[in-house]
Order: C-alpha cells, then structure tokens, then sequence
C-alpha cells in the first residue's frame, strides 16, 4: 500500500508540472504571437508590437483645455448627443459619414460670457487613432489645435505648432485640406488628412449646436458643390 501511495503522488506531481510547462508555453507563445497583425503598404512589412503599441501623451484632456482657455474664469465640460437628424447634417455639410455620435466639449467664460469653444476629437491616422484638441472661438474660427496622445511611429510633427498653426483662423467657409489650404507632411499623409477632416466637423458641430442657436451660425447647409467630400478627396475622385 505504501508502495502505490508513492506511485500515486508521483504520478500527481509529474501531471501537474506537465499542465505548468503547457501554461508556460502557451503564456510564451501568447508573448510572442502579437494579438494585431497590420500591414503597412509603405513599408513593406507587418508592423512590429514596439510601432503597434508606440505612444506619446502631450496633454491630459483638463491641461490641453486650460491651454485653449488660458485667460478664462472658468471652463465647463459637458457632453452632447448627436441626434439622428443631427449627425446626418453635419454628415452633409462636412461631406463624410462618421461613426460618433457623443462629442466631448470644454466651453471658457469669463464674467458669463462665453470666450469659445474646445472639443475632443478621436480621427485614426495611418493605423492608429490621433486623440486632439479644436478650439473655436466665439464668431466660428480655430484658434488652436493641440494633440492629446499620438499613437502612430511617424509623423508626430502634427503635434507641433510649425504644423498645426495652419488650422488657426480657419471657418467653416474654409476647404482645410491638403493641397488647397493645408500643408502635407511627408511620410503623415494620412495623419494630416484625418486631423483636417476633425477640425472640419468640430467647425461644423460648432455651427450647428452652438452658434446657430445664437443666431449666428453660417447659412450652409451642405459641402459645397465645388469641393470633394473628404473620402472623396481621400480616394482622389
């Protein structure tokens, strides 16, 4: 009897250390197969974990609105519902269909006057998603744009001011695209795009949700019918 109680805790003991090597090696296996595999067209290659996972942060969402409000008493931060029949017309007006419909803003007052408007935007670059800041003022324009997180391995010169003070003075009259009122960066093509078209819809739910309300927001109503939709621009139709 002694004998086959040996046995049995060997037997025991070898059984678990098998089912913890098989962990192990799922675990190792699990480290070393990547979870998301991306193609990147101008490279010629899958993208490696350390360019999937890259990440710069500039500013929280409260730093990046005090920098956009710098002189106001307060800032208040609220959040609007696109209704249906809402985000169906900024769809118009801008020329491009999105996926959101909540929309995070920061809105400065000083003495209950408002000084402008800032809202979050979330647009993905080449293969990842730009977290950014718009700022507008009172009558409509941007007055600064700044970028939160920048998830991509190239092309963060769109979060320097040499860049991005092209979107300053900018309306909703304006094209913000490339090649017509924008600048390119080489090798952030898609990076520029996606930002353009985020300052464009943040001009236009600016408009729609807060201006016109005042009495004055533009009359448009639509993209105009000389300018290209943005993936229209983006497919060179």
């Amino acid at each position: 009897m002694l004998g086959l109680s040996i046995v049995h805790r060997t037997l025991c003991l070898v059984v678990a250390c098998l089912c913890s090597l098989g962990t192990c090696l799922v675990a190792a296996n699990s480290q070393a197969e990547p979870s998301e595999r991306i193609w990147d067209n101008e490279l010629k290659r899958f993208l490696t974990p350390q360019e999937l996972g890259h990440q710069e942060v500039y500013f929280t969402e409260a730093d990046a609105a005090n920098v956009m409000f710098p002189e106001s008493d307060q800032i208040r931060k609220e959040t609007i519902t696109l209704t249906p029949a809402q985000k169906a017309l900024v769809e118009k007006r801008i020329g491009w269909k999105f996926p959101e419909q909540l929309f995070t803003v920061y809105i400065g007052e000083t003495k209950k006057k408002i000084d402008g408007y800032a809202i979050v935007q979330n647009t993905i670059g080449k293969h990842r998603p730009i977290t950014y800041m718009v700022g507008v003022d009172p009558k409509g324009a941007v007055t600064n744009f700044e970028v939160l997180v920048y998830r991509e391995s190239r092309g963060n010169e769109i979060a320097t001011k040499r860049f991005n003070y092209q979107y300053q003075g900018k309306d909703v009259g304006d094209p913000i695209r490339i090649n017509r009122d924008i600048i390119n960066i080489t090798g952030a093509t898609m990076s520029v795009r996606s930002a353009s078209a985020g300052v464009k819809r943040v001009l236009v739910l600016v408009d729609e949700l807060y201006l016109k309300p005042q009495g004055l927001g533009s009359k448009a109503v639509m993209a105009g019918n000389t300018e290209k939709g943005f993936f229209e621009s983006f497919l060179g139709f």
